[in-house]
């Protein structure tokens, strides 16, 4: 089944994602330390159907951009296109890996980019600025450039991620797939199967230990891939009762006893000497590599965005392809093919902007079908707008993988919000890490990881809400 036909009930099936509401600081915004005051916006431009927002002529547009698996040039793509379309304009576009250390001074200055990326291990955590972000269901509710209203052309369920107490804060762009991913032609020449379960992966490993590989790699930046490894799978074996648990916060969550069948599963993978060592000294990039050029190890858990991200540093006919997160037992909660998949990427438009019509005008360029097809095409991997990516996957076997993974779930889709609602990524990487090492047990994991947990939901400065 192709992406595009992928109907819009299934992704309204997307469980746990954060759709009604968000923490708000009580007195600790960073609103409320700004001192440069709010700057003056752009004088406007006539509105029109090809003008919706008011952009004025002769103005420029600032964007700043998360420069990880997608890279940027898919924003600078759509730039052309805003500059072609209104006369005089200038549609900056900056890089950068940092957006949190790099632009939650200017969010305190009061002088913020027009449209910023939020994503990455540093994004700012929306419930210190959500107060400060334009609510963008003018944007969606705007035709594109080929005269479709933008709701009409998205996929359901894309825009729970981005809203927060009913305000639409941020437009995710890209349909991520969450899966363990795998080189299909060595899979072949092996005759190995991708395992459905953690003892059939603990077999594999062992298969792939005589073959001189390792079962998985990491490198220090992305440990926590291999929690949202574990989340996945311990949401599968334990149902909403894990997901519910982690999203509130609650005390002993990551005791359950689905989450703890998990964290053993894996303890006895690393114990066995099958996670590739040393990742915990290795940039994330180069461990990648190792898997997905060296071949030095057989799965690697990402999102969709693996693919491009490697895309120089993939081996010959490496035949790309994912599976969803392995189970522990077989009467889990959900099924195997229960799939991990939501909206990423989350673009925001700053109400402090000097020309917030022009932030609006580049996300509204961004969800044009040509923009959209050019992401698909050149990052093999969908955005939420649907409809875009033919049978053939552009030749991506990863993109086809993504479409089958899909298929296969049904409406036994998930995902959840409180990692990057709370901002915790930072604090986890460093548990992840010594675990992923071998320096530490499940006891260790579990305890530090319950006690990031405990410290967000003990601090009476935010305002929890409850996640149903």
């Amino acid at each position: 089944m192709n992406i595009q036909n992928v109907t819009m009930d299934r992704r309204n099936v997307l469980r746990g994602a954060v759709a009604a509401a968000i923490l708000i600081p009580l007195g600790s915004s960073l609103a409320s330390c700004a001192t440069g005051g709010p700057t003056a916006p752009a004088p406007g431009g006539a509105v029109s159907a090809k003008n919706p927002f008011g952009v004025a002529a002769d103005s420029t547009v600032d964007s700043v951009i998360f420069d990880g698996g997608y890279g940027v040039d898919y924003v600078e793509y759509a730039a052309k296109i805003l500059e072609k379309n209104h006369d005089g304009v200038t549609a900056k576009v900056a890089s950068s890996t940092q957006i949190g250390q790099e632009l939650q001074p200017r969010f305190v200055g009061g002088n913020p980019p027009d449209l910023i990326d939020n994503s990455g291990a540093q994004a700012i955590g929306f419930n210190t600025i959500l107060e400060q972000l334009e609510d963008l269901t003018d944007v969606i509710d705007a035709d594109n450039l080929e005269g479709d209203t933008i709701r009409d052309t998205l996929y359901g369920g894309v825009l729970k991620p981005g809203t927060f107490d009913g305000k639409l804060a941020a437009i995710n762009y890209v349909l991520t797939v969450y899966a363990v991913w795998y080189s299909s032609t060595l899979f072949e020449e092996n005759g190995w199967t991708p395992p459905i379960t953690w003892a059939e992966a603990l077999e594999l490993g062992a298969k792939a230990k005589a073959a001189g590989k390792f079962l998985f790699a990491f490198g220090k930046e992305a440990a926590t891939y291999y929690q949202t490894l574990a989340i996945e799978s311990a949401i599968k074996e334990g149902g909403d009762e894990v997901r519910l648990a982690l999203e509130n916060l609650e005390e002993g969550c990551w005791s359950l006893p689905a989450v703890q069948s998990v964290f053993e599963a894996m303890h006895e993978v690393i114990a066995a000497g099958y996670m590739k060592p040393g990742g915990s000294g290795t940039q994330f990039t180069a461990a990648q590599a190792q898997w997905s050029n060296d071949m030095e190890a057989l799965l690697y858990p990402s999102g969709s965005w693996i693919e491009n991200e490697m895309k120089d540093n993939t081996a010959e006919n490496f035949a790309m392809k994912g599976f969803a997160a392995p189970i522990v037992s077989s009467d889990s909660a959900m099924p195997p093919e229960a799939l991990h998949s939501t909206a990423g990427e989350p673009f925001i438009v700053p109400s402090q902007g000097k020309n917030v019509a022009g932030g609006k005008e580049l996300l509204r360029t961004m969800l044009s079908k040509d923009a959209a097809t050019n992401f698909a095409k050149t990052k093999l991997a969908p955005t939420i707008v649907k409809g875009l990516v033919p049978a053939d996957g552009f030749g991506s076997t990863a993109l086809v993988s993504q479409t089958d993974m899909l298929d296969a779930a049904g409406e036994n889709i998930f995902t959840w919000g409180f990692v990057d609602l709370y901002g915790t990524n930072a604090d986890q990487l460093v548990v992840w890490n010594t675990f992923l090492e071998g320096k530490s047990d499940v006891a260790a994991l579990t305890s530090a990881l319950q006690a990031i947990t405990d410290k967000v939901r003990e601090d009476d400065s935010v305002n929890k809400i409850e996640i149903k």
